[in-house]
């Protein structure tokens, strides 16, 4: 009677109407999206599954080393973190240092304890503690330069701790220095 003009459904498929923009099919039922989306909360093959979650984990954790190593500021740990702090390692990296030279130190001298001479081993006992405090003594001083160099440049005092971070980096050798150095010895800290 009256109403729309009916027309079978293959004339319709045969000539869709395309519009630019849109998306041009149909929208897809809810239970058919979440039948698409669902995952077992418990893997069929266990194993397999512990394995290639181990293998994720470990290459993220080898691409944050890697990235901590090169002086990533979004990977290093908090107490590396800032620009203060890198400052403070670019200072010491700059340097050479007396207390690099310690452990390097110290395993001679324990060579040389075996040797049954006093002669010998007071001097080393004289040596040793001479360079424990001339290394003292050159960490004292590096840290009031940097301390002084950070007023200058950031205008704010150095953070808690930083004292300690940068004498213990430079009673460390070179190469076990955690973030690398990014600053050659002699170049001027960035």
């Amino acid at each position: 009677m009256f109403g729309r003009k009916k027309t079978s459904e293959a004339e319709a498929d045969s000539n869709p109407v395309e519009r630019p923009g849109a998306k041009n099919r149909p929208t897809p039922k809810r239970r058919a999206q979440e039948a698409a989306r669902k995952q077992p909360l418990v893997p069929t093959d266990r194993k397999a599954a512990g394995k290639t979650d181990k293998a994720k984990a470990r290459e993220e954790r080898v691409k944050r080393r890697e990235a901590m190593m090169r002086g990533d500021e979004r990977y290093l740990p908090a107490r590396d973190k800032g620009p203060i702090k890198r400052f403070i390692r670019d200072t010491v990296d700059s340097r050479w240092n007396i207390g690099e030279f310690l452990l390097p130190l110290m395993v001679v001298v324990l060579a040389l304890a075996f040797v049954r001479n006093a002669t010998t081993q007071f001097l080393v006992l004289v040596l040793v503690y001479g360079i424990v405090v001339i290394g003292v003594v050159d960490a004292f001083f590096l840290w009031r330069r940097i301390r002084k160099r950070i007023e200058e440049r950031f205008h704010e005092a150095p953070p808690r701790g930083s004292m300690m971070y940068a004498v213990m980096r430079s009673f460390q050798m070179r190469r076990s220095r955690m973030p690398k150095p990014q600053v050659e010895r002699g170049d001027k800290p960035r």
